[in-house]
């Protein structure tokens, strides 16, 4: 990936983009491969990095939604199980199935939840990861440890999908290269412009440089999540809000507190959600939270009741109780609901997504999750062709490999952390063994190399610290303690690369320390 062309063709007036998608989290990169991968000329662009806002909090999970299952909204399901076995088909070096295990306190729970569990086998189809079975006491605890064992009278076992999704969203970017699209980030659109009432294009910022860039496009796709009704705004200033946003929550712990390679699924806690313990990257994931937030921020910050929230009901299920010491970071993502009438909590709110066009043919994509990126990206071309008159091309993201992946799928498998960057895992590593201290840990507690910081540079489009700790490697997550450690180091090899000063880097780390007591208790 190059920044540098993409600013170069963006600032070429001459150029008119078939599709310009604002918005480089999921829903904006699934919709700009989709598009360029049906050969229109495409460019994204993001305000600020790609994935930084929900697209890197989630809870790293692709699945159908057990859930949603029994709230009856089969056709979302449906549609999630598939895309799941797509992404995993796509994608081995970034998803993989998971074990998840309910335990069962009580011994209708064990042909409850089986019941339902086998529903959602049968609804995978041939992308299903493996059937759902019933495990006695002691088969549930070989799988959980440390599970609570009074009362434990069994367990259900069943298969859904993990995956990395600041990391999958650095593939799509590279992915929408590979087919011949750009993207660029910290380009901010700060206005639509119009002929004859349509519209007809965007004006840009570069935060980095500053300058300011006229773009013509065919179709402007407005995807930018929780931020979408700010931008219908500077279409329709007068027009309503379409969205509930919803904050969820997540604690990460040492691995002690649930070793093994099964994740735990609390179907029902005490505010009706489901709750998991996923291991990730050697780490244990606890989330996950929905609460109603009044408006949608760049960097929302967890609550003292999602923390009590979360912990407290660990404590009911995991034998080693967890205290807010034991945690080593927490984060907070946000979640573009499609409103339905008024009233309701957001955690009743469908996780579908929808397609809007406005009067002057601004077309917004929003809802959804990151399971349905690639469905999402594909139903928003398909109305993008409907109203630009372009060719009417098939869909081919279905069948589409992502850069980096490879038949060979067991050979990135966990536990080497490099497994993320699939078939460039090699390039890596020659990189690390090019020069002296490149192939060393940017800091001792976490696994990430130094010449990881200067891929991120070269290949990944990284242009500050935070880019590195929190999404091109995901130390911010696994410790932010350390990764704070690790900030001067990396700022040292980011100025190299980007050809910055010591003021840069003095800057840098003090925002990135800043940023870094966020994610700490």
């Amino acid at each position: 990936m190059d920044r540098n062309l993409a600013i170069q063709a963006i600032s070429d007036r001459s150029t008119v983009w078939d599709c310009l998608v604002i918005g480089g989290g999921a829903t904006g990169l699934g919709t700009a491969v989709e598009a360029a991968s049906r050969g229109l000329r495409t460019l994204l662009v993001e305000k600020t990095d790609f994935a930084k806002g929900t697209s890197s909090r989630a809870t790293k999970l692709a699945h159908g939604g057990v859930r949603y299952l029994a709230q009856g909204n089969i056709s979302l399901v449906r549609e999630a199980l598939r895309e799941r076995g797509l992404m995993l088909k796509n994608a081995p070096h970034l998803a993989h199935p998971l074990r998840f295990v309910i335990p069962a306190y009580g011994f209708w729970e064990i042909p409850y939840y089986g019941v339902g569990l086998g529903i959602y086998d049968f609804m995978s189809g041939k992308l299903s990861l493996g059937r759902s079975k019933t495990l006695s006491r002691s088969q549930t605890i070989e799988h959980l440890p440390t599970v609570e064992q009074s009362r434990l009278k069994g367990g259900i076992l069943y298969f859904d999908g993990q995956f990395d999704d600041a990391r999958l969203a650095a593939t799509l970017a590279h992915t929408l290269f590979d087919l011949g699209g750009l993207a660029a980030n910290y380009v901010e659109v700060i206005g639509l412009t119009k002929k004859n009432d349509k519209i007809a294009g965007a004006i840009l910022r570069d935060r980095e440089g500053g300058t300011e860039h006229e773009v013509s496009a065919r179709v402007v796709v407005n995807a930018t999540g929780v931020f979408v009704d700010s931008v219908r705004k500077m279409d329709e200033p007068g027009s309503a809000k379409m969205l509930a946003v919803s904050q969820g929550a997540h604690l990460v712990l040492p691995k002690e507190f649930l070793p093994g390679k099964s994740a735990l699924m609390i179907p029902k806690t005490s505010d009706g959600r489901v709750l998991f313990g996923i291991p990730w990257h050697d780490r244990l994931i606890l989330g996950t939270t929905d609460a109603e937030v009044p408006e949608p921020v760049e960097e929302p910050r967890i609550k003292e009741q999602e923390i009590s929230f979360i912990l407290s009901e660990a404590k009911q299920y995991l034998a080693k109780r967890p205290t807010e010491s034991d945690v080593l970071s927490c984060y907070a993502g946000l979640r573009p609901l499609v409103k339905a009438g008024q009233g309701g909590s957001t955690a009743g709110l469908s996780r579908d997504h929808t397609v809007v066009i406005s009067s002057s043919g601004l077309v917004t994509i929003t809802g959804g999750k990151w399971t349905t990126y690639r469905k999402m990206g594909e139903d928003c071309v398909d109305r993008v062709t409907q109203i630009s008159g372009f060719p009417s091309v098939p869909s081919r993201t279905a069948e589409l490999p992502l850069h980096g992946s490879s038949a060979a799928a067991e050979t990135f498998a966990p536990p080497d952390h490099l497994a993320v960057y699939g078939t460039d895992r090699e390039k890596v590593r020659e990189l690390a063994a090019s020069e002296n201290g490149l192939g060393e840990p940017f800091n001792g507690r976490l696994p990430y190399l130094q010449a990881e910081v200067v891929w991120a540079a070269r290949q990944e489009m990284a242009r500050t610290v935070e880019d590195v700790l929190a999404r091109r490697t995901r130390a911010l997550l696994l410790d932010s303690s350390a990764a704070a450690e690790a900030a001067p180091r990396v700022a040292e090899i980011l100025a190299k690369e980007l050809h910055r000063d010591t003021g840069w880097q003095e800057k840098q780390i003090e925002e990135f320390r800043s940023l870094a007591q966020v994610y700490q208790l």
